[in-house]
């Protein structure tokens, strides 16, 4: 009477066991940013995603690839500029996969090469710059260091979206050495300053002695306006300046002829 469930218990146990086991391995599911790349008895087979994704046990491998933006920090590198000025700088390097089969056929890590790399590009790029060329042109160097980097990890399928160095420390004295050139060139900027405007001032004099002197008239009327300004303030002592042509007939008389 037992003995035909205690058969069906027999078979069903094994079964559920192995669904357990094997429905694991055969099921995936890949998210939307997600890749599989499949690989048959070691063959590649190709990439599939996202969704579900049906494996046979034992002769299908999945890896699974993630095909957003990856950020990696390149450590600081100490260098030596083009025109020697030594100096520590570090970048941080924006890429993803675009190619999931290559980026695990063609290279073993593709994360450590593509930071390996950033690292020797980072050398080799600054060194060949000048000071104020990595101070000054900072977005020119980041496009050098994305374009070479780039051509570098395309063919493991990968893509360099955006480098961007992001320290630079000098030593003391070369910080030392700049504040001094900065400064010298702040003063000698102000003195220019100063010098176009005395010659501003002095072109100005000259307009109105060219002035004055086509119209004699108006020396008089200044002269009237500076007694003015005179007699408003409050002072003991007063100094009225004459002008010369006010003795110009007396002068003229004792030089003629008629006085001697």
């Amino acid at each position: 009477m037992f003995e035909e469930p205690a058969r069906l218990l027999a078979w069903l146990v094994p079964l559920v066991l192995l669904a357990v086991i094997i429905l694991p391995q055969m099921v995936r599911v890949l998210r939307e940013y997600e890749r599989g790349v499949i690989f048959r008895l070691g063959k590649l087979l190709g990439t599939k995603g996202p969704g579900l994704i049906l494996l046979i046990p034992i002769v299908d491998r999945m890896v699974r690839m993630d095909l957003r933006v990856v950020t990696i920090d390149v450590p600081r590198q100490e260098l030596m500029t083009r025109d020697n000025v030594p100096m520590t700088v570090d970048a941080v390097v924006y890429f993803r996969v675009i190619d999931p089969a290559a980026a695990v056929v063609r290279v073993e890590q593709y994360l450590k090469a593509t930071w390996l790399i950033s690292q020797t590009t980072l050398r080799s790029v600054l060194g060949q710059a000048e000071l104020d060329e990595l101070l000054s042109q900072r977005d020119k160097i980041n496009m050098r260091l994305q374009e070479i980097i780039d051509r570098q990890t395309e063919p493991w399928g990968i893509k360099v979206t955006a480098v961007e160095v992001r320290d630079v420390v000098l030593p003391d004295s070369m910080k030392r050495a700049m504040a001094g050139q900065a400064e010298s060139e702040r003063e000698r900027r102000a003195k220019i300053i100063n010098a176009e405007g005395e010659f501003q001032a002095a072109e100005k004099l000259v307009q109105a002695a060219t002035m004055i002197s086509a119209q004699p008239i108006a020396l008089q009327l200044r002269f009237l306006q500076t007694m003015k300004e005179i007699s408003s303030e409050r002072s003991t002592t007063t100094f009225l300046p004459v002008p010369i042509d006010l003795f110009a007939p007396y002068i003229k008389r004792s030089e003629s002829p008629e006085s001697s």
